[in-house]
């Protein structure tokens, strides 16, 4: 796997910043849709619901791992910004921040992941990297498993950002 398919990951001052970017072939109502509702979210991420507000109430449950994040908006502008941490009660804020911007007849998707000093912060890039894959299929209209193989090369190519 190329370094080009893949975002940057840094060291900062309390851990780890990721920032991975997709340019999609589709307006921004629809990537914002897959961000936001709960049936698409379904498709590419795992079942959940975003109350789209600040302050609103965040929940999505990857019910194969055990995983439940329970947080709440932090940054909310319709079809531009969503925000909120990727963690749940009392553990460690992982604040994520997705971002939205015009590209020609598409829209560039950033997501930027603030990841705490002692994680795995190569992981948490992998994962992400594998679920805007889906997020691109099912924006196709064809939603695919997570892909695996994906994730494995890319946790070792962000292992390597982090070790040059």
């Amino acid at each position: 796997m190329s370094t080009a398919d893949i975002g940057t990951l840094q060291r900062t001052a309390t851990g780890f910043e990721g920032r991975l970017t997709r340019r999609l072939d589709h307006g921004a109502d629809a990537v914002w849709r897959m961000l936001t509702d709960p049936q698409a979210m379904a498709q590419w991420l795992a079942p959940g619901s975003i109350e789209l507000r600040t302050g609103g109430a965040v929940r999505i449950d990857f019910v194969d791992s055990g995983i439940v994040i329970d947080s709440r908006v932090t940054a909310f502008e319709a079809q531009r910004v969503l925000a909120y941490s990727w963690s749940s009660g009392n553990e460690p804020e992982r604040p994520m921040r997705w971002e939205l911007a015009p590209a020609g007849e598409g829209t560039t998707l950033t997501l930027a992941l603030q990841i705490p000093a002692g994680e795995d912060a190569a992981k948490a890039c992998a994962g992400f990297e594998g679920h805007l894959d889906m997020l691109a299929a099912a924006l196709e209209g064809v939603p695919i498993k997570f892909p695996f193989e994906r994730f494995l090369q890319a946790r070792s190519a962000y292992n390597a950002q982090l070790a040059g």
